[in-house]
């Protein structure tokens, strides 16, 4: 699995995972604030499976290979 998500947009992923299960867990936004645990599993993971499908990419181009 390469790696896909850049420094920028993982932080940002984690970040907004947190927040939306922590709102989820004190009971401050419904359930779909659960579903902040898919931007989580992606920023920790480095990889997004849907940016293949379009083509994306925002980690930076290694230089010499």
């Amino acid at each position: 699995m390469k790696s896909n998500v850049g420094g920028v947009d993982r932080v940002v992923r984690v970040v907004a995972g947190i927040v939306l299960i922590a709102l989820a867990a004190t009971n401050t936004v419904g359930w779909w604030g659960w579903l902040g645990v898919l931007p989580l599993l992606t920023g920790l993971a480095g990889f997004c499976p849907f940016y293949p499908l379009l083509g994306l990419s925002t980690c930076p181009l290694k230089k010499g290979k």
